[in-house]
């Protein structure tokens, strides 16, 4: 155990775990993700769609799908949902990448027709995104896509890399890339189930080794990744709030999430409150980095090899200093947090990355109240109606 982590103070304590609380989305924006694109998914079936034939599966991909999803900084910003359509019946030689985006955008516009949306579908670099109306406060992103898995298992194999999560492979659309007007083996790749897969042994592994009985193993392993909340997820949703306000007025430069996540993911320990999982993370986040022998950062896709999530960082060298900008000043306010005792200088320490309202709300309720008891307790207090969720947030059923 590091020192940071074993100097955590029981006050800093309850109050990262009630800003952690005051970041959580409500469910019903998680049941509100879920009808919107099961709905999109039921629109594609439909007897007269142009698509039925591909056997497009629609599924949510980032944060809604691992849980860590935090509310928007301000009443006017919306909840970004992201999700992917794949076309299961069709592969790259079939058609490009423009083809492919095209036929999913011409029933993405007629959805929005049929269900009155009256704000346009956009199109945007990798993906088709909806507008819902104000009162939703939330879009979603498409990304039209092809299974990709025995390319990428074949690709793998010849260089000699782990095949694991080959499998739930996908190719997508992106509008910049070079073979996108091409009929072309050369598509853009991506894997979210293979990722939120791998990021989910690290949450149930948690929440299941103090179990004994096997039931209730079992029940925590039927419930979609957000259900399972974790002091991993927990950290994740704070330093991403930090992010946010950190890089406000500098969007281009921050950190992206799949970095902070991976990051994060590897560099937990298993700490069972949120502050020790937050402060150990920090510490310990930046050794998790890899540099190859021209001196650039590799942060590797745990579920591809090949691909490096801080590959712009050459190109863009104000992102790689940002993410150490960042991950300095995240130390410094949360270490500080760390140390106190009194309400108040652990308030003023949070404020600095947390924002001031959020800090104080959750002063309010770390100090009020008693301090949160045993984190496994209630686990599978909600197992059936988690099971009924996971059909759609975990990739059963027709819209996976």
């Amino acid at each position: 155990m590091n020192a940071f982590t074993a100097s955590i103070t029981p006050q800093a304590e309850r109050h990262l775990e009630a800003l952690a609380e005051e970041l959580e989305i409500p469910s019903s924006r998680y049941e509100s993700a879920e009808r919107s694109y099961k709905s999109l998914g039921d629109w594609l079936h439909r007897p007269t769609s142009t698509v039925l034939s591909y056997d497009p599966q629609v599924y949510v991909q980032g944060s809604f799908r691992l849980g860590t999803a935090i509310k928007p900084i301000s009443e006017a910003e919306d909840y970004d949902v992201d999700s992917v359509c794949e076309f299961t019946t069709l592969g790259k030689s079939s058609l490009s990448q423009r083809q492919l985006k095209t036929k999913l955008g011409v029933e993405v516009k007629a959805y929005a027709k049929a269900q009155g949306m009256s704000k346009p579908v956009e199109e945007g670099r990798r993906c088709w995104k909806l507008q819902y109306a104000d009162g939703a406060q939330f879009h979603m992103d498409i990304v039209p896509a092809l299974p990709d898995g025995n390319s990428m298992r074949l690709l793998l194999e010849q260089k000699q890399m782990d095949t694991s999560w080959a499998n739930t492979a996908i190719a997508i659309t992106d509008n910049q890339h070079p073979s996108y007007e091409l009929v072309s083996e050369d598509w853009p790749r991506s894997n979210p189930k293979g990722y939120a897969q791998w990021f989910r042994t690290k949450v149930v592994e948690f929440k299941t080794r103090r179990l004994t009985e096997d039931r209730a193993k079992a029940e925590v392993e039927a419930m979609p990744t957000y259900k399972i909340k974790t002091p991993l997820q927990s950290a994740i949703m704070i330093l991403k709030r930090h992010r946010d306000l950190m890089f406000a007025d500098r969007y281009d430069e921050r950190p992206i999430s799949i970095i902070l996540t991976t990051l994060s993911a590897h560099a937990y320990k298993g700490e069972e409150t949120i502050g020790k999982a937050l402060v150990s993370i920090l510490t310990d986040m930046d050794r998790h980095i890899r540099w190859d022998a021209q001196g650039n950062a590799v942060i590797a896709n745990p579920t591809d090899p090949l691909e490096n999530f801080a590959d712009k960082w050459p190109l863009h060298p104000e992102r790689k200093q940002a993410f150490f900008e960042w991950l300095e000043a995240a130390r410094r306010d949360f270490f500080e947090a760390a140390k106190h005792f009194d309400r108040r200088k652990i308030t003023d320490a949070v404020a600095r990355g947390a924002g001031r309202a959020s800090a104080e709300k959750a002063g309010d309720k770390a100090f009020g109240v008693a301090a949160p008891t045993v984190l496994t307790s209630g686990l599978v207090s909600s197992a059936a109606q988690a099971k009924e969720t996971a059909v759609r947030l975990e990739g059963g059923g027709r819209n996976a």
